[in-house]
Protein backbone atom coordinates (compact mmCIF):
# COMPACT_ATOMS: atom_id res chain seq x y z
CA UNK A 1 0.00 0.00 0.00
CA UNK A 2 1.38 3.41 -0.94
CA UNK A 3 1.60 5.87 1.99
CA UNK A 4 0.82 9.52 1.08
CA UNK A 5 3.81 11.84 1.08
CA UNK A 6 2.51 13.94 4.01
CA UNK A 7 1.96 10.79 6.06
CA UNK A 8 5.48 9.53 5.24
CA UNK A 9 6.92 12.87 6.42
CA UNK A 10 4.94 12.60 9.67
CA UNK A 11 6.18 9.06 10.25
CA UNK A 12 9.76 10.14 9.59
CA UNK A 13 9.46 13.02 12.05
CA UNK A 14 7.95 10.69 14.63
CA UNK A 15 10.86 8.26 14.25
CA UNK A 16 13.36 11.11 14.61
CA UNK A 17 11.59 12.45 17.67
CA UNK A 18 11.51 9.01 19.27
CA UNK A 19 15.20 8.58 18.54
CA UNK A 20 15.93 11.99 20.06
CA UNK A 21 14.04 11.08 23.25
CA UNK A 22 14.58 7.34 23.46
CA UNK A 23 16.42 7.78 26.78
CA UNK A 24 13.15 8.90 28.39
CA UNK A 25 10.90 6.52 26.44
CA UNK A 26 9.27 9.31 24.50
CA UNK A 27 7.56 10.93 27.47
CA UNK A 28 8.92 13.44 29.93
CA UNK A 29 8.06 17.01 30.96
CA UNK A 30 4.52 16.91 29.59
CA UNK A 31 3.58 13.78 31.53
CA UNK A 32 5.18 15.07 34.74
CA UNK A 33 3.51 18.48 34.34
CA UNK A 34 0.13 16.88 33.72
CA UNK A 35 0.12 14.73 36.83
CA UNK A 36 1.62 17.55 38.93
CA UNK A 37 -1.50 19.50 37.94
CA UNK A 38 -3.46 16.99 40.07
CA UNK A 39 -1.60 17.97 43.24
CA UNK A 40 -3.31 17.72 46.66
CA UNK A 41 -4.73 21.23 46.27
CA UNK A 42 -6.24 20.18 42.94
CA UNK A 43 -7.54 16.95 44.46
CA UNK A 44 -9.13 19.02 47.24
CA UNK A 45 -10.86 21.24 44.68
CA UNK A 46 -12.15 18.26 42.70
CA UNK A 47 -13.28 16.52 45.89
CA UNK A 48 -15.22 19.58 47.04
CA UNK A 49 -16.73 19.82 43.53
CA UNK A 50 -18.03 16.25 43.64
CA UNK A 51 -19.13 16.43 47.27
CA UNK A 52 -21.05 19.69 46.90
CA UNK A 53 -22.43 19.41 43.35
CA UNK A 54 -22.38 15.70 42.59
CA UNK A 55 -21.75 14.76 38.96
CA UNK A 56 -22.96 18.13 37.63
CA UNK A 57 -19.59 19.54 36.51
CA UNK A 58 -18.02 16.38 35.08
CA UNK A 59 -18.30 17.95 31.61
CA UNK A 60 -15.64 20.50 32.58
CA UNK A 61 -13.00 17.74 32.45
CA UNK A 62 -13.65 17.51 28.68
CA UNK A 63 -13.73 21.27 28.14
CA UNK A 64 -10.50 21.99 30.02
CA UNK A 65 -8.52 19.27 28.19
CA UNK A 66 -7.98 21.20 24.91
CA UNK A 67 -7.40 24.37 26.93
CA UNK A 68 -4.62 22.69 28.89
CA UNK A 69 -3.09 21.14 25.79
CA UNK A 70 -3.05 24.46 23.92
CA UNK A 71 -1.37 26.37 26.76
CA UNK A 72 1.17 23.76 27.84
CA UNK A 73 2.08 22.80 24.27
CA UNK A 74 2.71 26.47 23.48
CA UNK A 75 4.94 26.79 26.56
CA UNK A 76 6.83 23.65 25.52
CA UNK A 77 7.29 25.07 22.02
CA UNK A 78 8.61 28.37 23.41
CA UNK A 79 11.14 26.51 25.55
CA UNK A 80 12.38 24.28 22.74
CA UNK A 81 12.64 26.94 20.04
CA UNK A 82 14.18 29.72 22.15
CA UNK A 83 16.31 27.44 24.33
CA UNK A 84 15.24 29.47 27.39
CA UNK A 85 12.68 29.32 30.15
CA UNK A 86 9.44 31.27 29.94
CA UNK A 87 10.50 34.01 32.37
CA UNK A 88 13.65 34.82 30.42
CA UNK A 89 11.76 34.89 27.13
CA UNK A 90 9.14 37.28 28.56
CA UNK A 91 11.86 39.48 30.09
CA UNK A 92 13.77 39.62 26.80
CA UNK A 93 10.68 40.52 24.80
CA UNK A 94 8.78 42.77 27.20
CA UNK A 95 11.40 43.89 29.76
CA UNK A 96 12.26 42.79 33.29
CA UNK A 97 10.09 45.46 35.01
CA UNK A 98 7.05 43.89 33.34
CA UNK A 99 8.00 40.45 34.61
CA UNK A 100 8.94 41.38 38.20
CA UNK A 101 5.45 41.71 39.77
CA UNK A 102 4.33 38.47 38.09
CA UNK A 103 7.30 36.58 39.52
CA UNK A 104 6.68 38.00 43.02
CA UNK A 105 3.03 36.90 42.94
CA UNK A 106 4.03 33.52 41.49
CA UNK A 107 6.55 32.98 44.29
CA UNK A 108 3.96 33.80 46.96
CA UNK A 109 1.32 31.57 45.33
CA UNK A 110 3.78 28.69 44.94
CA UNK A 111 4.92 28.90 48.56
CA UNK A 112 1.33 28.90 49.81
CA UNK A 113 0.40 26.03 47.49
CA UNK A 114 3.55 24.12 48.43
CA UNK A 115 2.82 24.51 52.13
CA UNK A 116 -0.76 23.31 51.68
CA UNK A 117 0.46 20.31 49.68
CA UNK A 118 3.00 19.37 52.36
CA UNK A 119 0.24 19.55 54.95
CA UNK A 120 -2.01 17.36 52.79
CA UNK A 121 0.73 14.74 52.29
CA UNK A 122 1.36 14.62 56.04
CA UNK A 123 -2.37 14.33 56.79
CA UNK A 124 -2.74 11.48 54.28
CA UNK A 125 0.26 9.63 55.77
CA UNK A 126 -1.33 10.04 59.20
CA UNK A 127 -4.49 8.35 57.89
CA UNK A 128 -2.45 5.41 56.57
CA UNK A 129 0.10 5.00 59.38
CA UNK A 130 -1.30 6.78 62.42
CA UNK A 131 1.83 8.94 62.77
CA UNK A 132 0.95 12.53 63.79
CA UNK A 133 0.94 14.82 60.75
CA UNK A 134 2.67 17.61 62.65
CA UNK A 135 5.78 15.41 62.97
CA UNK A 136 5.87 14.66 59.27
CA UNK A 137 5.68 18.04 57.52
CA UNK A 138 9.28 19.14 58.11
CA UNK A 139 10.97 15.79 57.26
CA UNK A 140 8.92 15.44 54.07
CA UNK A 141 9.68 19.00 52.94
CA UNK A 142 13.39 18.85 53.74
CA UNK A 143 13.70 15.41 52.15
CA UNK A 144 12.05 16.52 48.90
CA UNK A 145 14.23 19.65 48.73
CA UNK A 146 17.39 17.59 49.27
CA UNK A 147 16.40 15.13 46.54
CA UNK A 148 15.80 18.00 44.10
CA UNK A 149 19.19 19.54 44.96
CA UNK A 150 21.34 16.39 45.16
CA UNK A 151 19.92 13.88 42.66
CA UNK A 152 21.15 14.37 39.03
CA UNK A 153 18.44 15.53 36.66
CA UNK A 154 18.09 12.36 34.50
CA UNK A 155 17.56 10.19 37.59
CA UNK A 156 15.31 12.81 39.19
CA UNK A 157 13.16 12.95 36.05
CA UNK A 158 12.81 9.15 36.05
CA UNK A 159 11.63 9.21 39.68
CA UNK A 160 9.06 11.89 38.85
CA UNK A 161 7.81 9.84 35.90
CA UNK A 162 7.33 6.78 38.09
CA UNK A 163 5.30 8.86 40.53
CA UNK A 164 2.86 9.75 37.74
CA UNK A 165 1.46 6.22 37.99
CA UNK A 166 -0.24 7.08 41.30
CA UNK A 167 -2.91 9.00 39.43
CA UNK A 168 -4.54 5.68 38.52
CA UNK A 169 -5.32 5.13 42.20
CA UNK A 170 -8.21 7.53 41.68
CA UNK A 171 -9.53 5.54 38.74
CA UNK A 172 -9.61 2.36 40.84
CA UNK A 173 -11.14 4.24 43.80
CA UNK A 174 -13.94 5.50 41.56
CA UNK A 175 -14.84 1.99 40.40
CA UNK A 176 -14.77 0.70 43.99
CA UNK A 177 -17.20 3.51 44.90
CA UNK A 178 -19.87 2.10 42.53
CA UNK A 179 -20.97 5.36 40.83
CA UNK A 180 -24.23 5.97 39.01
CA UNK A 181 -23.01 5.28 35.46
CA UNK A 182 -26.06 6.74 33.74
CA UNK A 183 -25.83 10.07 35.59
CA UNK A 184 -22.08 10.08 34.98
CA UNK A 185 -22.56 9.71 31.24
CA UNK A 186 -25.22 12.40 30.95
CA UNK A 187 -23.27 14.85 33.14
CA UNK A 188 -20.15 14.24 31.05
CA UNK A 189 -21.75 14.73 27.64
CA UNK A 190 -24.48 17.30 28.41
CA UNK A 191 -23.11 20.52 30.00
CA UNK A 192 -25.25 21.91 32.81
CA UNK A 193 -24.45 24.88 35.02
CA UNK A 194 -26.79 26.09 37.75
CA UNK A 195 -26.73 29.89 37.85
CA UNK A 196 -25.86 30.38 41.50
CA UNK A 197 -22.90 31.73 43.40
CA UNK A 198 -21.69 28.35 44.71
CA UNK A 199 -21.56 26.73 41.28
CA UNK A 200 -19.89 29.77 39.71
CA UNK A 201 -17.24 29.86 42.45
CA UNK A 202 -16.61 26.14 41.96
CA UNK A 203 -16.20 26.61 38.20
CA UNK A 204 -13.71 29.41 38.79
CA UNK A 205 -11.80 27.20 41.24
CA UNK A 206 -11.65 24.37 38.67
CA UNK A 207 -10.21 26.67 36.01
CA UNK A 208 -7.69 28.12 38.46
CA UNK A 209 -6.64 24.65 39.60
CA UNK A 210 -6.30 23.03 36.18
CA UNK A 211 -4.63 25.96 34.38
CA UNK A 212 -2.02 27.04 36.93
CA UNK A 213 0.79 29.55 36.25
CA UNK A 214 3.51 27.47 37.90
CA UNK A 215 2.98 24.79 35.25
CA UNK A 216 3.69 27.30 32.46
CA UNK A 217 7.18 28.05 33.80
CA UNK A 218 7.96 24.42 34.63
CA UNK A 219 6.93 23.15 31.18
CA UNK A 220 9.10 25.58 29.19
CA UNK A 221 12.18 25.15 31.39
CA UNK A 222 11.93 21.38 31.59
CA UNK A 223 11.79 21.06 27.81
CA UNK A 224 15.17 22.81 27.69
CA UNK A 225 16.52 20.66 30.54
CA UNK A 226 15.27 17.45 28.93
CA UNK A 227 17.10 18.04 25.67
CA UNK A 228 20.25 19.30 27.39
CA UNK A 229 20.35 16.11 29.48
CA UNK A 230 20.60 14.19 26.18
CA UNK A 231 23.18 16.49 24.66
CA UNK A 232 20.72 18.27 22.36
CA UNK A 233 20.73 22.06 22.10
CA UNK A 234 17.20 22.29 20.75
CA UNK A 235 17.38 26.01 19.95
CA UNK A 236 20.36 25.47 17.61
CA UNK A 237 19.28 22.10 16.21
CA UNK A 238 18.63 21.68 12.45
CA UNK A 239 15.03 22.63 11.54
CA UNK A 240 14.01 19.02 10.84
CA UNK A 241 15.24 17.80 14.20
CA UNK A 242 13.70 20.77 16.01
CA UNK A 243 10.40 20.15 14.21
CA UNK A 244 10.56 16.53 15.38
CA UNK A 245 11.25 17.60 18.95
CA UNK A 246 8.34 20.05 18.89
CA UNK A 247 6.13 17.24 17.57
CA UNK A 248 7.34 14.87 20.34
CA UNK A 249 6.77 17.53 22.99
CA UNK A 250 3.22 18.08 21.73
CA UNK A 251 2.46 14.34 21.99
CA UNK A 252 4.01 14.33 25.45
CA UNK A 253 1.85 17.28 26.56
CA UNK A 254 -1.29 15.67 25.13
CA UNK A 255 -0.55 12.48 27.07
CA UNK A 256 0.17 14.35 30.30
CA UNK A 257 -2.92 16.54 30.11
CA UNK A 258 -5.11 13.56 29.22
CA UNK A 259 -3.84 11.67 32.27
CA UNK A 260 -4.36 14.79 34.42
CA UNK A 261 -7.97 15.16 33.29
CA UNK A 262 -8.63 11.46 33.82
CA UNK A 263 -7.54 11.97 37.42
CA UNK A 264 -9.73 15.09 37.66
CA UNK A 265 -12.74 13.17 36.26
CA UNK A 266 -12.50 10.21 38.60
CA UNK A 267 -11.82 12.23 41.76
CA UNK A 268 -15.05 14.16 41.13
CA UNK A 269 -16.80 10.86 40.38
CA UNK A 270 -15.58 9.23 43.61
CA UNK A 271 -16.69 12.21 45.72
CA UNK A 272 -20.07 12.38 43.97
CA UNK A 273 -20.72 8.64 44.32
CA UNK A 274 -19.93 8.57 48.02
CA UNK A 275 -19.96 11.93 49.78
CA UNK A 276 -22.65 13.72 47.74
CA UNK A 277 -24.81 10.60 47.55
CA UNK A 278 -24.71 10.22 51.34
CA UNK A 279 -25.38 13.91 52.03
CA UNK A 280 -21.82 14.73 53.20
CA UNK A 281 -21.47 17.90 51.15
CA UNK A 282 -19.25 19.81 53.61
CA UNK A 283 -15.76 18.42 53.02
CA UNK A 284 -12.87 20.88 53.10
CA UNK A 285 -9.81 18.82 52.13
CA UNK A 286 -8.86 15.70 50.22
CA UNK A 287 -7.50 14.10 53.41
CA UNK A 288 -10.89 14.55 55.10
CA UNK A 289 -12.49 13.01 52.02
CA UNK A 290 -10.21 9.96 52.25
CA UNK A 291 -11.27 9.47 55.87
CA UNK A 292 -14.95 10.00 55.00
CA UNK A 293 -14.74 7.41 52.22
CA UNK A 294 -13.90 4.62 54.69
CA UNK A 295 -17.42 3.89 55.99
CA UNK A 296 -19.01 4.61 52.60
CA UNK A 297 -16.78 2.73 50.13
CA UNK A 298 -14.60 0.60 52.38
CA UNK A 299 -10.99 0.67 53.55
CA UNK A 300 -9.69 -0.08 50.04
CA UNK A 301 -11.14 3.06 48.47
CA UNK A 302 -10.01 5.22 51.39
CA UNK A 303 -6.48 3.77 51.18
CA UNK A 304 -6.28 4.32 47.41
CA UNK A 305 -7.49 7.89 47.77
CA UNK A 306 -4.92 8.60 50.50
CA UNK A 307 -2.09 7.00 48.49
CA UNK A 308 -3.07 9.17 45.53
CA UNK A 309 -2.75 12.30 47.68
CA UNK A 310 0.68 11.21 48.92
CA UNK A 311 1.99 10.32 45.47
CA UNK A 312 0.73 13.39 43.63
CA UNK A 313 1.97 15.57 46.48
CA UNK A 314 5.46 14.09 46.32
CA UNK A 315 5.42 14.87 42.59
CA UNK A 316 3.95 18.37 42.87
CA UNK A 317 6.12 19.83 45.66
CA UNK A 318 9.38 19.67 43.62
CA UNK A 319 7.53 21.11 40.61
CA UNK A 320 6.20 24.04 42.67
CA UNK A 321 9.62 24.79 44.20
CA UNK A 322 11.39 24.28 40.87
CA UNK A 323 9.09 26.52 38.85
CA UNK A 324 9.56 29.31 41.41
CA UNK A 325 13.34 28.87 41.17
CA UNK A 326 13.28 29.03 37.37
CA UNK A 327 11.18 32.22 37.36
CA UNK A 328 13.22 34.04 40.04
CA UNK A 329 16.58 33.00 38.56
CA UNK A 330 15.62 34.10 35.07
CA UNK A 331 14.31 37.41 36.41
CA UNK A 332 17.70 38.19 37.99
CA UNK A 333 19.82 36.55 35.30
CA UNK A 334 21.21 33.84 37.59
CA UNK A 335 22.48 30.51 36.32
CA UNK A 336 19.62 28.04 36.64
CA UNK A 337 18.58 24.50 35.89
CA UNK A 338 18.40 21.07 37.49
CA UNK A 339 21.13 19.93 35.10
CA UNK A 340 23.51 22.21 37.04
CA UNK A 341 25.04 21.28 40.38
CA UNK A 342 24.50 23.31 43.53
CA UNK A 343 28.00 24.76 43.17
CA UNK A 344 27.26 26.01 39.64
CA UNK A 345 23.78 27.39 40.41
CA UNK A 346 23.65 28.24 44.13
CA UNK A 347 20.98 30.95 43.79
CA UNK A 348 18.68 28.62 41.83
CA UNK A 349 18.88 25.89 44.45
CA UNK A 350 18.70 28.53 47.17
CA UNK A 351 15.25 29.56 45.91
CA UNK A 352 14.15 25.90 45.96
CA UNK A 353 15.33 25.57 49.56
CA UNK A 354 13.77 28.89 50.62
CA UNK A 355 10.41 28.15 48.99
CA UNK A 356 10.30 24.73 50.66
CA UNK A 357 11.24 26.09 54.09
CA UNK A 358 8.61 28.83 53.83
CA UNK A 359 6.05 26.18 52.84
CA UNK A 360 7.01 24.10 55.87
CA UNK A 361 6.71 27.18 58.11
CA UNK A 362 3.23 27.93 56.77
CA UNK A 363 2.02 24.70 58.39
CA UNK A 364 3.03 26.04 61.81
CA UNK A 365 1.70 29.58 61.31
CA UNK A 366 -1.89 28.87 62.32
CA UNK A 367 -3.17 29.40 58.75
CA UNK A 368 -5.59 26.59 57.91
CA UNK A 369 -5.06 24.41 54.84
CA UNK A 370 -8.38 25.56 53.37
CA UNK A 371 -7.48 29.25 53.79
CA UNK A 372 -4.02 28.62 52.28
CA UNK A 373 -5.50 26.85 49.27
CA UNK A 374 -8.03 29.63 48.81
CA UNK A 375 -5.28 32.28 48.87
CA UNK A 376 -3.22 30.29 46.35
CA UNK A 377 -6.28 29.95 44.10
CA UNK A 378 -6.92 33.70 44.23
CA UNK A 379 -3.31 34.54 43.35
CA UNK A 380 -3.16 31.95 40.57
CA UNK A 381 -6.48 33.14 39.21
CA UNK A 382 -5.17 36.71 38.97
CA UNK A 383 -1.74 35.80 37.54
CA UNK A 384 -2.89 33.27 34.93
CA UNK A 385 -4.72 35.57 32.46
CA UNK A 386 -1.89 38.14 32.51
CA UNK A 387 0.71 35.45 31.85
CA UNK A 388 -1.43 33.89 29.15
CA UNK A 389 -1.59 37.20 27.29
CA UNK A 390 2.23 37.33 27.24
CA UNK A 391 2.47 33.67 26.19
CA UNK A 392 0.00 34.07 23.35
CA UNK A 393 1.64 37.29 22.13
CA UNK A 394 5.00 35.48 22.05
CA UNK A 395 3.44 32.58 20.14
CA UNK A 396 1.31 34.62 17.73
CA UNK A 397 4.08 36.52 15.97
CA UNK A 398 6.86 34.92 13.96
CA UNK A 399 9.47 37.09 15.65
CA UNK A 400 10.01 34.55 18.44
CA UNK A 401 8.97 31.16 17.02
CA UNK A 402 9.44 31.81 13.31
CA UNK A 403 8.41 28.81 11.23
CA UNK A 404 7.58 26.90 14.42
CA UNK A 405 4.72 29.19 15.41
CA UNK A 406 1.52 27.26 16.30
CA UNK A 407 -1.17 26.84 13.69
CA UNK A 408 -4.49 28.73 13.68
CA UNK A 409 -6.31 25.99 15.61
CA UNK A 410 -3.88 25.98 18.53
CA UNK A 411 -3.60 29.76 18.56
CA UNK A 412 -7.39 30.02 18.60
CA UNK A 413 -7.62 27.55 21.48
CA UNK A 414 -4.89 29.45 23.34
CA UNK A 415 -6.60 32.82 22.97
CA UNK A 416 -9.96 31.26 23.92
CA UNK A 417 -8.32 29.89 27.07
CA UNK A 418 -6.91 33.33 27.81
CA UNK A 419 -10.37 34.84 27.49
CA UNK A 420 -11.90 32.15 29.70
CA UNK A 421 -9.26 32.68 32.39
CA UNK A 422 -9.76 36.46 32.24
CA UNK A 423 -13.50 35.96 32.69
CA UNK A 424 -12.77 33.60 35.59
CA UNK A 425 -10.52 36.23 37.21
CA UNK A 426 -13.29 38.82 36.96
CA UNK A 427 -15.79 36.35 38.38
CA UNK A 428 -13.35 35.55 41.19
CA UNK A 429 -13.06 39.23 42.08
CA UNK A 430 -16.85 39.56 42.00
CA UNK A 431 -17.27 36.60 44.37
CA UNK A 432 -14.65 38.09 46.69
CA UNK A 433 -16.49 41.39 46.79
Amino acid sequence: MRIPLLRRVDLTLLRVSREARKGVHGLGPGLITGVADDDPSGISTYTITGASLGYQLLWTSLVTLPMNVAVQSTCARLGLVTGHGLARTIATRFGRPTLAPIVVLLLVANVVNLGADLGAIAAAIELVTGLPAVWLVAPIGVGLALVEVVVPYPRFAQVLKLLTLVIFAYVVAAFVSEPDWGTMASSTLIPRLDANRETLATLVAILGTTISPYLFFWQASEEVEEEESHGIAAATAPPEQLRALVHAAHLDVMTGMFVANVGFYFVVTTAAATLFASGQTEVDTAAQAAEALRPLAGDGAALLFALGIIGTGLLAVPVLAGSAAYAVSELFGWREGLNNTFRRAPQFYGVIALATLLGIGLNFSGVSEVRALYLAAVLNGLIAPVLLVFIMLLASGRGVLGEFAPGPLMLGAGWATTGAMAAAAVALLVTLV
